[in-house]
């Protein structure tokens, strides 16, 4: 908490500086000016929480300067020093709320005493605004939520919220629905200061609005005012979103601006459909209607083409400019289109994923990639960008180990394909694998050894190894659940176990990597 001493007598602040232990009184840091105009710009610029203040000063006097003051921080608490016992100075000290008027010469005990009151009075004020933001938020998000339904049964209920925040929603006030796609929920912390960081930013704009968390990482927002928001208005908001979801991953859409509240839900529809097609855009894009005349985003009914056959002849033949062409055309298709739905590209992508699977099967190359990890991979990219570089990472490697591999014995490739498939269960055996393989369990041993130098459990420690990395990259995984999803049912055994591989326990490993 910050205190500022505002006096003409170098030798009072100095005096109130060295005689109280400020500490104490929960005061870190100690502001001094020595009149009325220094101390309104000090008070402008580091916002004390209390204003120790002489009443007469030359320039401007004390009474002058929290006048000024009360408009620009409202909840700093004066206490006002003075010589001089004047009736009037005791009226204009009580209109501007100050806590205590205190006589001088100045008695230290006197001023630490109005001090830990002043601290007490402004720290309940801080609490009563936090309990009335929490409140308004609460009825704000009601309202947001209210309005993303179709108007109707609802009236009476966005009538009674509307009331209860003191606004006004009529048949003449404009709306537009703005939603935030978030990869990650938001966080709860930053909740209020964004409320307050929305209201500040529309403040300047005259407009108006609140906001609903809705499916865990959307964000509802509705901005309403008297006029249709401008094209500069528009400019700023993209810039102010920018600004707030500056940290993370977003996509952002706009509805359409509507007439009316009867009308507000349209405005959401429109948002709604246009962020079906943010998946193809950039993080970070903001999504507007292209025609200001069109109320819809219209999504072709089937792809232009199918390539998965194609692509899955190509990489059995090692065809690596012709593989490498047509993800350039998939790309130059999708990426930034308003046609096609996620989920339609998505399977696509999933058919490609299990084509380079395929071509590693045929062509006898260990693939390090499961089906399961194709669904995991679709589900984690936010964006199509992010979705087809894995694919093009996917099939640059793929390429990489067809050159530098010498075609692996087809007992061999059958064991790590058998491992690949089994190795989250912990009951995996070299008798599972040799029965697998109908050879006997000293030959396959042996035969494992011979072809590739390791011992059939050095690899599969090392493969369960490895598939734990990449799973304690993605957060999402608690350490518990990747011990068993890579086959140890005792999570104390795979911790030891992968220190011994990594140098780094699971949890070191996670912390170094993020």
């Amino acid at each position: 908490m910050k205190v500022l001493i505002v006096d003409d007598e170098e030798l009072t602040r100095t005096g109130l500086v060295s005689s109280i232990d400020w500490e104490s009184l929960g005061i870190h840091t100690v502001l001094q000016a020595d009149d009325g105009i220094n101390g309104l710009e000090t008070a402008r610029i580091h916002k004390p929480e209390i204003i120790l203040c002489d009443v007469r000063m030359p320039r401007m006097d004390g009474i002058a300067m929290l006048e000024q003051l009360e408009t620009i921080l409202p909840d700093t608490i004066p206490i006002f020093m003075s010589g001089y016992s004047d009736k009037e100075y005791l009226k204009a000290a009580i209109k501007l709320r100050a806590i205590r008027y205190i006589e001088k010469p100045l008695n230290p005990g006197e001023i630490r005493e109005a001090v830990g009151e002043a601290r007490e009075l402004y720290l309940h004020k801080q609490r009563m605004h936090r309990s009335e933001t929490l409140h308004s938020m609460e009825i704000s998000s009601r309202l947001a939520l209210q309005l993303t339904v179709p108007y109707g049964s609802n009236a009476r209920s966005i009538d009674k919220l509307a009331e209860e925040l003191s606004i006004s929603l009529t048949s003449s006030t404009y709306f537009t629905a703005v939603i935030v796609q978030l990869a990650a929920p938001p966080d709860p912390t930053n909740q209020e200061e964004n409320y307050h960081a929305l209201n500040s930013f529309l403040e300047h704009s005259h407009m108006h609005g609140f906001y609903a968390e809705k499916k865990s990482q959307y964000l509802v927002y509705y901005l309403f005012g008297a006029a249709h928001p401008s094209d500069s208005f528009i400019n700023n908001l993209e810039n102010f979103f920018s600004q707030c979801f500056r940290c993370q991953k977003y996509h952002i859409a706009m509805g359409n601006t509507v007439c009316g509240v009867s009308r507000a839900y349209l405005s959401y529809a429109s948002a709604v459909i246009l962020l079906q097609s943010s998946f193809f855009y950039p993080s970070g894009t903001f999504l507007r209607q292209q025609d200001p005349e069109k109320s819809e985003v219209s999504f072709s009914g089937q792809l232009p083409f199918s390539p998965e056959q194609d692509f899955l002849e190509e990489l059995t033949a090692q065809r690596e400019d012709r593989c490498n062409t047509l993800l350039d055309s998939l790309y130059s298709t999708y990426a930034c289109s308003r046609r096609f739905l996620p989920n339609q590209v998505k399977e696509l992508y999933y058919k490609l994923f299990s084509a380079v699977k395929q071509a590693e099967k045929q062509l006898k190359i260990s693939g390090n990639q499961q089906t399961a990890g194709i669904v995991d991979s679709l589900e984690k990219c936010f964006t199509f960008k992010e979705l087809h570089d894995d694919l093009c990472l996917k099939t640059r490697k793929f390429f990489e180990a067809a050159r530098n591999s010498v075609q692996e014995n087809s007992t061999i490739y059958l064991i790590k394909d058998y491992i690949s498939k089994n190795y989250s269960n912990d009951t995996l055996s070299v008798k599972d694998i040799s029965s697998h393989v109908f050879l006997s369990a000293s030959y396959v041993c042996t035969f494992f050894k011979n072809e590739t130098g390791q011992t059939l459990n050095q690899y599969l420690t090392e493969y369960r190894m490895e598939k734990a990395k990449q799973l304690l990259a993605d957060p999402r995984y608690k350490i518990s659940d990747i011990s068993s999803k890579v086959g140890y049912n005792d999570g104390n055994y795979f911790g030891k176990s992968f220190k011994k591989y990594t140098g780094l326990s699971p949890s070191e490993y996670r912390e170094k990597n993020q």
